[in-house]
């Protein structure tokens, strides 16, 4: 009498592809891949080299990772980390996981004509978990640069990712509201604030209705109650000539840039998708 076949990591694919993708999961086979990668242990490439290779202990894993999958958590909660900026950044339940789309905000800043040795003084007004802070200051080797965040699970994922990219040195992570920033102290601010309006938030993939913090998306009736309270406190942050890159949901350029009567506008930047995402701002000198 024959035992059961252990499944190959091929069939192991091909079934967990098209449970995810009859619950509704796009990238169902991509994210089949991810998963089955991090239950073996291994990276993406070595699974397609073992494409063939028996299974036996790994599938177990296999399956609560899937199970995870098909209840809508975020690939990046499964695995605890996401790329941003060619970066790994340790992510979990409790911190908004980093889009490509807010890439543009460091993009932005590239563009903006600084020195990138000058000894910048930078500030992430919810600095989530760090992701954008750690890439500016990647960018600009003697730039030294505060992120302030009022969650505790995000600020614990923020302060161990500033220590995993050895920035310690240069950064900080400061616990609380924005409004606790120094006066007059940066020459650079970034923010991605929360930005959908309160009633589009059910209309959210399960994804990120479900698992990601929402005080991390919503903005309010109107989207724009972040930009309202940042409007009241960045142009005192600024140094004069300093400048502020504000991430933006579609549409909200006019309405956004309208609230900040002190700052002169620089320019806004599209996304790859010809989105207006980011909003650059100068206070005059």
């Amino acid at each position: 009498m024959t035992g059961t076949a252990v499944p190959g990591i091929r069939d192991l694919l091909h079934a967990a592809a098209d449970r995810m993708s009859e619950a509704g999961i796009k990238g169902a086979r991509l994210d089949a891949r991810i998963l089955l990668a991090r239950a073996m242990e291994i990276s993406r490439d070595e699974l397609i080299a073992a494409s063939r290779k028996p299974v036996a202990a790994e599938a177990e894993r296999f399956e609560t990772l899937v199970v995870r999958r098909l209840a809508r958590e975020p690939i990046a909660y499964i695995t605890g980390y996401k790329e941003f900026w060619s970066l790994d950044f340790a992510v979990g339940p409790g911190v908004l996981v980093p889009r490509p789309d807010t890439e543009t905000l460091i993009e932005a800043a590239l563009n903006l004509g600084l020195d990138r040795n000058a000894p910048l003084r930078v500030a992430d007004l919810g600095a989530g978990s760090g992701a954008l802070l750690i890439a500016l200051l990647m960018e600009f080797p003697r730039a030294r640069g505060t992120g302030f965040e009022r969650s505790f699970q995000a600020l614990a994922y923020a302060g161990a990712n500033l220590k995993r990219h050895g920035l310690e040195g240069r950064g900080e992570i400061v616990g609380g509201d924005w409004n606790q920033a120094p006066a007059g102290a940066f020459d650079l601010i970034l923010s991605n604030p929360p930005y959908i309006p309160s009633h589009e938030i059910e209309a959210l993939e399960p994804d990120v209705r479900l698992h990601e913090p929402r005080a991390a998306l919503d903005g309010g009736p109107d989207g724009l109650d972040a930009y309202r309270a940042l409007a009241g406190l960045v142009p005192g942050l600024l140094r004069p000539g300093g400048m502020v890159l504000l991430e933006l949901g579609q549409g909200q350029e006019k309405a956004v840039e309208g609230l900040f009567q002190e700052l002169l506008l620089v320019r806004i930047v599209p996304d790859l998708a010809g989105i207006s995402r980011v909003l650059v701002l100068k206070k005059p000198n």
